[in-house]
């Protein structure tokens, strides 16, 4: 953990000093620019302008960095990526210091705009990347000469296993596995014993990896035992660990998958990145912004909803219940009332179509969705997004996971007001309808992007304006 945080630190002040760098040049080149456009030489002082934007400009450009993920997973950048990143992020930052801040200087002719804006991209993408560089270079060069590395267990212990272990300690240059020991598929998995410690069962997966602090994770499963690979894919997707597959050689020669070398070892990296870290974090923003301007907004509406919902049946306006959210913790969900008082005093039971516990208005609030709408409330706080799979009672998610185990993989994100499902498929009146709903939520777990988000909440407008919800 120490070794992560001097790495942030190394790499925000590098990015800093960077910033403040290229900012600099700009400044010397306006002035320069300046003296040519009046014809008399312009005084070049550190002014109360420059000093504001010394300090701020880094800042921004820091925060570009961090909204675009590149603080993220230090230890596992290379050089490549950063090159791109770099550069997508100085053309990103380029363009908007010039619209702020660089259209309205006075310049001899047009041709000086080129001037300055390539000035700054060049100096600003020099700067910082060769920082990076020296940065990243360094972590390679301890990653490869084992100083550092990741945290790794295997699982499996058969001859795969073995020749692939021996294969990686062989290495000059080490991929970063710091192997600590094995668990056993089945009782025959002992082939590493001579090598490495026995540390269990794969059924104990979830306490090595909390215990043991695992970072890396390598499977070698036999074709015998692929049903076990689902339960054991189902433990570790509930933890933030990279989980590697050495494949079948059938699957190698027939073309079934395809292979990322690392220096020369053929494994298969499960990909568990749903989206890139700049979409989720302009999901989150445009999350925040729209819920607030909707409470704002529609701040008459929620008082005529609640008027309604108090003339409707005795009881509180909103009605809260624990659901579990994102990386499966409890947090409480609020809504409309759309239910009469103590609809639920015989235990925890899902509404139907002909539900006679619905009030007349809690009709009306479903079918248009309307009930949801202090979930932007929820939003705010960082419960919920604007689009995700809908968050479920625990009493629902045990019942669910009995028939399709992979609904913990919805535990990933947060959930949401609207989903996929709830378009496709609306409100579900029992478990069998919740596990046909979970189909659309996987899909888009699968397909996450901003494009889908936008397509889901078109279509939900679409439903509240129908008044046709489920």
């Amino acid at each position: 953990m120490k070794l992560k945080k001097k790495l942030l630190v190394s790499y925000v002040l590098s990015d800093l000093v960077s910033a403040a760098l290229a900012w600099t040049v700009l400044y010397f080149l306006r002035k320069k620019i300046e003296t040519i456009k009046f014809g008399v030489g312009v005084e070049v002082s550190l002014d109360n302008k420059f000093i504001l934007g010394l300090l701020i400009i880094p800042i921004c450009w820091v925060t570009l960095y961090a909204l675009w993920g590149m603080y993220a997973s230090l230890l596992r950048r290379h050089r490549i990526r950063e090159v791109g990143q770099v550069a997508a992020t100085s053309i990103i930052g380029t363009i908007l210091v010039f619209f702020v801040l660089l259209l309205d200087d006075q310049l001899p002719n047009y041709n000086y705009y080129y001037t300055t804006i390539s000035t700054l991209f060049f100096s600003h993408f020099i700067l910082t990347l060769t920082g990076r560089l020296i940065i990243t270079s360094r972590t390679v060069h301890h990653i490869q000469s084992r100083k550092w590395g990741f945290t790794t267990l295997i699982v499996g212990g058969n001859n795969k296993a073995l020749t692939l272990f021996e294969e990686i300690q062989q290495l000059k240059k080490s991929p970063g596995f710091q192997f600590i020991g094995y668990v056993k598929i089945n009782g025959k998995d002992e082939l590493l014993s001579k090598h490495l410690p026995l540390l269990g069962h794969f059924r104990q997966l979830a306490e090595l990896i909390e215990e043991k602090r695992i970072e890396e994770i390598i499977l070698s499963v036999e074709s015998a035992d692929h049903k076990e690979l689902e339960g054991i894919l189902a433990i570790t997707e509930n933890f933030n660990v990279a989980v590697n597959i050495i494949p079948d050689t059938f699957n190698i020669v027939s073309g079934q998958v395809k292979m990322n070398s690392v220096f020369g070892i053929p494994l298969i990296r499960l990909n568990s990145e749903l989206m890139p870290s700049w979409q989720f974090s302009i999901k989150r923003a445009v999350d925040l912004c729209l819920s607030v301007l909707a409470l704002v907004i529609l701040l008459p509406v929620l008082f005529v909803i609640a008027a309604a919902v108090v003339l409707s049946s005795k009881g509180p306006i909103f009605y809260s219940q624990e659901r579990i959210g994102k990386n499966g913790a409890p947090f409480q969900i609020y809504k409309f009332r759309s239910m009469c008082v103590d609809a639920e005093k015989n235990g925890p039971q899902l509404s139907s179509t002909k539900d006679n516990r619905i009030t007349s208005v809690g009709r009306f609030l479903r079918k248009s969705r309307l009930d949801e709408l202090p979930q932007f409330w929820n939003v705010v706080k960082g419960d919920m997004a604007l689009v995700g799979p809908r968050p479920e009672r625990q009493f629902y998610i045990d019942q669910i996971s009995q028939i399709n185990p992979h609904y913990h993989k919805l535990h990933r994100i947060r959930p949401g007001i609207t989903s996929w499902g709830q378009v496709k498929y609306g409100y579900a009146e029992n478990v069998e309808e919740m596990v046909q709903r979970l189909k659309f939520d996987l899909l888009y777990l699968e397909n996450m992007s901003l494009a889908m988000d936008i397509k889901i909440l078109f279509y939900t407008v679409v439903i509240m304006l129908k008044g046709s919800g489920k």
